[in-house]
């Protein structure tokens, strides 16, 4: 398998500097980031690593006949991703990182968070999903009549080798009825490391139930409602979130060497 891998270097990196590790929404890769994470790793002075999932960007398509199962969120949490963060390689053990995940990407960092406590130095996430809503299924099937009746396919080939791989990876499972039950709330609040959760007041994909969510069952995270703001944060508003981001940095110091590891959860 080829996953798709950008390493950002900052203008200047701060001692003893964490990695930051980008993860994509549900449509996106690489390359959809455009310069936001060259912009925050600059302003906080820390480096940062972007992919994309299989099935986006550069990396290995989806296989036609390969339909996600309801658990593809915890797999990419609990499988792929420490299997990168190994494979680049990554201390989780000595430096561990920090995680920045936007819809998908964030509740994919939320699973991981929670299931390495210690191995996670703090996580972002911007309008992740912690259950399914009404208003996320409404959206997600406009999107595909957009897929199917307008030049979306197009657009989207710009960012990805193969469109249909990465929208109707996505589209299919979120439209599938039994998905319609799937919840995280209980899983996350596992998660022992500094927390920062954003969403926009106009996300068309989530209601700030999303993040509140998260402030019921995670005490210390710190939680960010953003006015005329949808779905993306980083593309509605990126200085204003690059400004937040930067301080929940700055606000919990880099320790020159991490000794606690999970063994148990490794």
């Amino acid at each position: 398998m080829r996953i798709e891998v950008q390493r950002i270097e900052p203008v200047a990196a701060r001692p003893h500097a964490p990695t930051l590790v980008f993860l994509h929404e549900g449509l996106g890769s690489v390359a959809m980031w455009r310069d936001f994470p060259q912009r925050l790793c600059d302003a906080a002075g820390v480096r940062g690593v972007v992919y994309s999932r299989p099935g986006y960007g550069r990396s290995t398509p989806r296989a036609a006949h390969e339909r996600w199962g309801l658990d593809f969120m915890h797999r990419q949490a609990h499988e792929l991703l420490p299997a990168l963060l190994d494979a680049l390689p990554i201390d989780r053990h000595t430096q561990p990182p920090w995680l920045l995940g936007h819809s998908d990407g964030g509740s994919i960092a939320l699973l991981h968070a929670a299931r390495h406590p210690h191995q996670v130095a703090g996580t972002v996430v911007m309008a992740p999903h912690l259950f399914v809503e009404d208003v996320s299924i409404a959206s997600i099937q406009q999107a595909r009549h957009h897929y199917e009746h307008t030049d979306l396919r197009q657009r989207l080939a710009r960012y990805h080798d193969d469109p249909d791989s990465a929208f109707f990876g996505w589209n299919d499972i979120w439209l599938d009825p039994p998905f319609a039950h799937w919840n995280i709330e209980a899983e996350i609040a596992g998660i022992a490391c500094p927390l920062l959760a954003m969403q926009g007041l106009d996300d068309e994909y989530g209601t700030l139930e999303q993040i509140r969510a998260i402030g019921r069952r995670v005490p210390q995270a710190v939680l960010v409602e953003l006015a005329q703001c949808g779905h993306s944060p980083h593309r509605d508003q990126p200085a204003r979130v690059i400004d937040e981001i930067t301080r929940f940095i700055d606000a919990h110091p880099f320790p020159e060497k991490n000794r606690c590891a999970d063994h148990s959860a490794a």
